[in-house]
């Protein structure tokens, strides 16, 4: 089954791959999940060649949702796409949710085989649920 991809963006590398783990415990292997937090000496912080590289990492044709926790993360996140060859930026979104919750609930999308666009929509509304 070709399933969406799933990034998760932080500034601490044990954020994101706990997250990843939780992810993964839901999904299982029907979802690529790629993770990276943390600056380049191992501190608190992003990479755009780091979040590039996780993009290639979960890399989906049906597309990849990209979670972020804080605004640098986010500003690294639309860098690395930037970087990627036109038609694959098309596919790779970043998405406007809690961090742990959205990958949570996109992972369970994910495996059931949710378009891009309708997972982007699900993850959305826990923001805008109080």
């Amino acid at each position: 089954m070709n399933n969406i991809g799933i990034v998760i963006v932080s500034h601490s590398a044990l954020v994101a791959e706990g997250t990843a783990i939780m992810a993964f415990q839901i999904a299982g292997d029907s979802v690529p999940i790629a993770w990276c937090g943390g600056n380049i000496e191992g501190g608190l912080g992003s990479n755009a060649d780091e979040i590039f590289n996780a993009i290639n990492r979960a890399w989906s044709d049906k597309g990849v949702a990209i979670f972020v926790d804080l605004g640098s993360t986010e500003m690294n996140s639309q860098i690395a796409i930037d970087n990627l060859e036109q038609d694959k930026q098309k596919k790779v979104l970043i998405m406007n949710a809690p961090l742990v919750e959205g990958v949570i609930v996109a992972s369970a999308k994910a495996s059931g085989g949710e378009s891009l666009k309708a997972l982007k929509k699900a993850v959305e509304e826990l923001t805008h649920s109080g």
